[in-house]
C-alpha cells in the first residue's frame, strides 16, 4: 500500500448525498478480485451513456478535473453494500481523500485499509471546500495528514480528527498484510518455540 503523508491536488466537487457503492462502482464490474484496473470504471452509469459515451456534464469527465486526487462529497458517502471495490475503482482512477459530512462504516473502514483518507468534517467546513473545488484545476486543495489539517486554494486551514492508529497505518503504507509482515521477526521466534515445545505436532 502507497504511504499517505501529503497530497496537494486537484479536488472534484460532488455534492450529491447518499452516493453509495453501486455508484462508485457498479456491480457488473465486481468479478474480478484485481484491485488494478476498475478506474475507468469509477460512477460508471454516472460518467458515460449506455453505449460508452462520456457525459459531459459529470463532474470527472470535466477537463478541469480529470486529474483530481481529492473528492468533496456530500452526505453519507459510501453508503449501502460493503464492497471493497468501491475504494480499489477511487484509488485506481486517482483519489487519494474524500472529504464528507459522513460516511457509511464499512466503506470509512474500507478506505483506510486500501490508502485513501476519508476525512470527515462538519457541513460548513465542506460548504466551503465545496465552493473552493468548484473554482477548478488552478484551486488546489493540500490535506496533511501528519499535521491533520486541510488547507485551501486560498490559505485557510481547518483541523481534522483521525483515528491514531489508522494515521499511522496510512502513514506507513500498512496495509493488514504489512501489519502482520511488522511482525515476522516475532512471528518466528513463537513458531520456532512452539515447533520445539510440541515436537509431534
Amino acid at each position: 500500500m502507497d504511504k499517505f503523508t501529503k497530497i496537494t491536488g486537484i479536488a472534484a466537487p460532488m455534492p450529491l448525498v447518499n452516493i453509495d457503492t453501486d455508484m462508485i462502482i457498479p456491480k457488473q464490474f465486481l468479478k474480478t478480485i484485481a484491485r488494478s484496473g476498475l478506474g475507468k470504471n469509477l460512477f460508471d452509469e454516472m460518467r458515460f451513456t449506455l453505449d460508452g459515451a462520456e457525459i459531459p456534464d459529470f463532474v470527472l469527465n470535466q477537463p478541469a478535473y480529470r486529474k483530481a486526487e481529492i473528492l468533496i462529497a456530500g452526505d453519507n458517502f459510501g453508503c449501502g453494500s460493503s464492497r471493497e471495490h468501491a475504494p480499489w475503482a477511487l484509488l485506481d482512477f486517482g483519489i487519494r481523500c474524500v472529504v464528507s459530512t459522513s460516511f457509511a462504516d464499512i466503506f470509512y473502514n474500507n478506505c483506510f485499509k486500501n490508502g485513501i483518507l476519508p476525512i470527515v468534517m462538519p457541513k460548513d467546513v465542506v460548504d466551503e471546500l465545496m465552493a473552493d473545488a468548484r473554482k477548478g484545476a488552478n484551486a488546489r486543495i493540500s490535506v496533511d495528514l501528519d499535521s491533520q489539517t486541510i488547507t485551501t486554494s486560498e490559505g485557510k486551514q481547518f483541523s481534522f480528527d483521525v483515528d491514531p492508529f489508522r494515521k499511522h497505518c496510512l502513514m506507513n503504507g500498512l496495509d493488514d498484510i504489512g501489519l502482520t509482515l511488522e511482525k515476522v521477526t516475532a512471528i518466528d521466534t513463537f513458531e520456532k518455540r512452539a515447533a520445539s515445545l510440541r515436537s509431534w505436532v
